[in-house]
């Protein structure tokens, strides 16, 4: 990686890769930074576009690092990511794509990743999108992400699109077994001409399972959302979807939840709130000595804290 790369990675990942338990770096679509240790190994899949990474039983508080980078204009990377959780284990997997574009051809990633999480563990998963670049080229992002959690097992995601991405399209699906627990916090923010849309489908198949999803968004300038969820609870289960949005501008969004209960002892919840920012909060944080420009931003930067 030279310099420019290496400031690249800092934006999507909090911190040092170095510090991981375990590592892979993809740039312009080649592995070319990778560590493993006893607990946690990453291979190569034969066909060369993505890796396994296998996490063995009884693995406590293991750290792994899977970022891409791609600064090629007018790349498309694709990448299939599976992750195999074995039983009692506790993981905690930082990706995200950040693209550099400075040229006239679209650069795209498009990144694949399934989870299979065996019973009672623990999977705590941040993903975070951004883009930069002086050209006129777009900078695409289409991740999917499928789950399966299996008995008392859960998974936390959080997701943000932070920053220079002109079009995304997420897709988010999960089955949920026994007693398991899934929570997804997506933060969004779009501006000028972007494009945005995500799509969560949430299958409660066993007893006890339970499902959190929000989104936070803010649209701003000519950018549009749409958020769509489809939730189908076919237990004793407990759902609820939220979407809230800040829209500003000329911007559009579009909230589309859709709740499906398919046994009696389901309980399902959607919410959906699209609006501009409150006039109070506007004259509360300006009473305080911050210019309209001041306090539209940290309202904006506390929403999707």
């Amino acid at each position: 990686m030279d310099k420019e790369e290496e400031k690249l990675l800092k934006k999507i990942l909090p911190n040092k890769y170095e510090s991981a338990d375990a590592y892979n770096i993809r740039l312009n679509g080649s592995g070319v930074l990778r560590k493993v240790n006893e607990y946690i190994n990453i291979e190569s899949r034969e066909d060369g576009q993505g890796i396994n990474v296998y996490v063995k039983d009884n693995t406590s508080n293991g750290v792994v690092d899977i970022p891409v980078l791609v600064s090629k204009s007018g790349m498309t990377d694709i990448v299939y990511n599976d992750f195999f959780i074995g039983k009692n284990s506790n993981v905690t997997i930082i990706a995200g794509c950040g693209i550099s574009n400075h040229g006239h051809k679209d650069s795209a990633h498009n990144g694949i990743h399934r989870f299979f999480i065996e019973e009672n563990s623990n999977v705590k998963y941040y993903e975070v999108h951004y883009g930069e670049g002086s050209g006129e080229a777009k900078r695409i992002l289409n991740p999917t992400t499928e789950v399966t959690l299996g008995d008392n097992s859960t998974m936390v995601m959080e997701t943000a699109q932070i920053k220079g991405v002109d079009d995304a399209n997420r897709v988010t699906k999960a089955v949920l077994n026994e007693n398991s627990k899934l929570t997804i916090n997506e933060k969004i923010y779009t501006s000028n001409n972007q494009n945005a849309k995500t799509m969560f489908e949430v299958l409660l198949k066993g007893n006890k399972s339970s499902a959190h999803v929000v989104s936070r968004s803010v649209a701003e300038d000519e950018s549009k959302q749409t958020f769509e969820s489809n939730m189908l609870g076919e237990a004793d289960c407990y759902g609820h979807v939220e979407c809230d949005a800040i829209i500003k501008d000329n911007a559009r969004v579009k909230s589309i939840p859709e709740i499906d209960a398919a046994c009696v002892d389901a309980t399902l919840v959607h919410e959906a709130t699209i609006g501009k920012i409150a006039g109070d909060q506007f004259i509360k944080l300006m009473s305080l000595g911050l210019s309209a420009r001041e306090a539209e931003k940290a309202i904006i930067d506390g929403f999707l804290k």
